[in-house]
C-alpha cells in the first residue's frame, strides 16, 4: 500500500514543508558527493547513536536534530519526502508555519527518544526523517480520520488505484510499524528500520496536534 496523495486541499502554502523537503535534498546531496569512505564516519558523527544520548555526551544532545536529516539511500528519502509532501501541508495550515517547525522538531525528538526507551545499549547510529514525519501522520490521523488518500494497493500481481480512508491508511501503517517493532524485540541490531522511533514519533504526534493545534484552520 503506497499513497500517493490526500484529497484534502489545504488552505494555505505550505512553506515550512517545502522547506524541510529542500532541505532533505540538499543534505542528502552533500551525502551523494562526498566520498564513499567519509559517509559511514558522518552517519556515525550526526546520527543519533542511543548509547551516547543515554551516556548524556554533549554531542549526542545535537545529534537529536542533525540525525533528522541524514538518509542511507534514494528510496529511503524518497519514501520520506513523499509521506511529508502528502500529508504535511494540511497539518501545517492546522497548526501554521512556526508552530509546525517546532511540531515537527519535536516529534522527531520524541521519535528519538522512543527508539532509545527501547534499546538504550544500541549503538548502530539512527538517521533519517521517518520519526518526525511519523509525527505528522500521526497528527494527521488525529485531525482528518475521513479524508481520502489515493493510494496504490498491491494484491498478488495486480495493483489498483484506490481511495481510501485515512483510518484505514495511516491506521495499518502504525499497525504494522508497532507489529515489526514487537517482532524485532531481542533481536540484536545491526542497521534497518528503527520501528520504535516511528512509534514513538508518532504518538508524539498525536498529543503534541491537541497541544499546539489552531482551531480556525479547519472550522
Amino acid at each position: 500500500m503506497i499513497p500517493l496523495r490526500d484529497i484534502n486541499p489545504s488552505r494555505r502554502t505550505p512553506v515550512v514543508t517545502v522547506a524541510i523537503i529542500v532541505l532533505n535534498v540538499l543534505v542528502f546531496a552533500l551525502e551523494f558527493i562526498v566520498p564513499s569512505s567519509m559517509l559511514n564516519e558522518m552517519a556515525s558523527t550526526w546520527g543519533l547513536v542511543p548509547s551516547r544520548l543515554v551516556s548524556l555526551e554533549p554531542m549526542a544532545f545535537l545529534t537529536l536534530f542533525t540525525s533528522m536529516f541524514l538518509h542511507s539511500g534514494p528510496a529511503h528519502l524518497l519514501g520520506n519526502m513523499l509521506y511529508l509532501w502528502i500529508f504535511g501541508d494540511n497539518i501545517e495550515g492546522a497548526l501554521g508555519s512556526l508552530r509546525f517547525i517546532v511540531f515537527y522538531l519535536l516529534c522527531g525528538i520524541g521519535a528519538a527518544l522512543g527508539q532509545t526507551v527501547v534499546n538504550p545499549s544500541a549503538t548502530v547510529p539512527m538517521i533519517g526523517a521517518s520519526g518526525a514525519i511519523s509525527g505528522v501522520l500521526g497528527s494527521y490521523l488525529v485531525l482528518y480520520p475521513r479524508a481520502e488518500v489515493e493510494t496504490l494497493l498491491f494484491l498478488g500481481y495486480f495493483v489498483r488505484l484506490v481511495r481510501l480512508p485515512t483510518l484505514v491508511v495511516l491506521g495499518s501503517w502504525i499497525f504494522t510499524q508497532l507489529l515489526s517493532g514487537v517482532l524485532s524485540l531481542g533481536v540484536r541490531a545491526t542497521g534497518g528500520v528503527a520501528w520504535f522511533a516511528h512509534v514513538g514519533g508518532f504518538a508524539a504526534g498525536v498529543m503534541l496536534i491537541s497541544l499546539l493545534r489552531r482551531r480556525r484552520w479547519w472550522e
